[in-house]
């Protein structure tokens, strides 16, 4: 027992400032407190992130006025580049989810910075010479530098997923002490046997068409733990949001520069979102105090369905070149980021609080009050397998663009976006039914279904 203890004691002698915040391999009774060292690194884990995180949203804008620039008069070569971007994290992001689990969290954040920021660089470079005439007017080396930088969006893109997973995805667990990690199960879905193959190889064809079925289960297993999720039809409803031009993303930002707006006034728009999300993420934690994340979800989920309404009846009754129709285009998206953002919040607010993998494979209800335990080793997967659907989504909506590339024809993206945004509606309506048996109980809307964490007050004489 003592050389127990003084083992444990030796392996908080050993962690760095920063283990003591993000080492994912330590056992449960060893225990590390915030000292002055490690909320220092704290301050230094967020100020990277908010900087990873603006560099990459700018260069996600500033490729769009690059494209736009240098391809004039269609949305085929932006929605081509946004494409290929978004199916490289599908094809990719449950592998990079299962990586994340079985690395140590530190390491994985410096190496997606690094790689986040030498694909930016190299992108640059390429943009500036497709701006030479010299290079855009030779078809194959403009070819071959937009093929490069599409190359280099899609690296771009896997090593922001993976900062993601690895930063932000994990914030509840972190949050709440009682969450400790328990023992890990191990599962019987065929890796041990993948394994075994491999380490010792069969000439006889049974034994390849075994080990293939094995690598198949190994690659659907997370998305059929994903499926089986109480809060699947809430995380699938946050994910057909991304099936959407109507945000200043790519194919809008490249629309409104073909309606005759310069870059400088769609900053100020983007600034404008921007606001109207920060002012939904303000908003969210104090709706979600008082009436819960369940009716919260279904409330910011219908704001941003009706802002949006007013952009979809202009492109059905209006010219999609006429001002007004851009007009009400711009303040409709703007106003919707509140409820999108609100909504983003209120789903993952239920996605990380009661999901726990059990040694079935499949997910069970957790009370934050019970002491219990989330298996950590599952939550990257799950939220990376959940990513790669919001990027199929995504991706489907940049697919949109690529069938109807020129901007009069923008209003068929438009409808195709706000039925995605409808069935979302459904989806979650379908959660909150199920979760509560009704969709509104107008005489509690203000007090009930609240996420409390006080005890339970016994009885008195016992």
């Amino acid at each position: 027992m003592a050389s127990q203890v003084d083992m444990n004691s030796h392996q908080e002698d050993l962690l760095e400032p920063t283990e003591a915040l993000l080492e994912r391999e330590a056992p449960p009774d060893v225990r590390t407190t915030r000292t002055a060292s490690s909320r220092s690194v704290l301050i230094r884990i967020y100020v990277s992130h908010f900087l990873s995180t603006w560099n990459s949203r700018m260069f996600e804008f500033g490729a769009v006025l690059f494209l736009a620039s240098i391809f004039q008069g269609t949305l085929l070569y932006a929605s081509i580049y946004a494409l290929v971007r978004s199916a490289s994290a599908v094809v990719l992001s449950s592998w990079l989810g299962s990586k994340m689990d079985r690395s140590n969290r530190l390491v994985a954040i410096r190496h997606s910075i690094v790689w986040q920021r030498v694909p930016v660089a190299v992108s640059c470079a390429c943009f500036v010479a497709l701006l030479m005439p010299s290079f855009r007017e030779s078809e194959p080396l403009a070819s071959g530098l937009f093929l490069a930088v599409v190359l280099l969006a899609c690296m771009e893109k896997l090593a922001a997923t993976a900062n993601t997973v690895a930063v932000e995805r994990d914030w509840v667990y972190n949050a709440i002490p009682e969450l400790v990690r328990t023992a890990s199960v191990p599962t019987d879905d065929g890796f041990r046997a993948v394994e075994d193959a491999r380490e010792h190889p069969t000439a006889n064809q049974k034994g390849i068409i075994k080990s293939a079925i094995h690598l198949v289960k190994r690659a659907a297993s997370p998305w059929r733990q994903y499926v089986a999720s109480p809060v699947f039809l809430a995380s699938f409803a946050l994910s057909l949001l991304y099936l959407t031009v109507l945000s200043f993303g790519t194919t809008m930002v490249t629309y409104l520069l073909h309606m005759g707006f310069d870059p400088l006034q769609v900053s100020c728009m983007r600034i404008g979102a921007v606001l109207a999300e920060l002012s939904g993420t303000w908003a969210a934690p104090f709706i979600m105090g008082r009436i819960g994340p369940i009716r919260s979800g279904l409330w910011f989920l219908n704001w941003q369905l009706g802002c949006l309404a007013t952009a979809a009846v202009a492109f059905a009754l209006y010219d999609s070149n006429s001002r007004l129709v851009a007009v009400s285009l711009i303040l409709g998206v703007a106003l919707s980021r509140i409820g999108l953002w609100g909504f983003d919040l209120s789903v993952q607010f239920l996605v990380q609080e009661v999901i726990t993998f059990s040694s079935e494979g499949c997910y069970q209800r957790l009370l934050m009050s019970i002491n219990k335990g989330v298996e950590e080793d599952t939550r990257g997967r799950f939220s990376s397998t959940e990513m790669g659907v919001q990027n199929v989504f995504e991706m489907l909506s940049f697919a949109t663009t690529v069938v109807f590339p020129l901007p009069e024809q923008f209003k068929y993206p438009v409808f195709i976006s706000y039925g995605a945004i409808a069935l979302a509606a459904i989806c979650f309506a379908a959660y909150v039914r199920k979760e509560r048996g009704h969709l509104l109980h107008i005489s509690r809307c203000w007090g009930g279904d609240k996420m409390r964490r006080s005890y339970q007050v016994l009885p008195g004489g016992l």
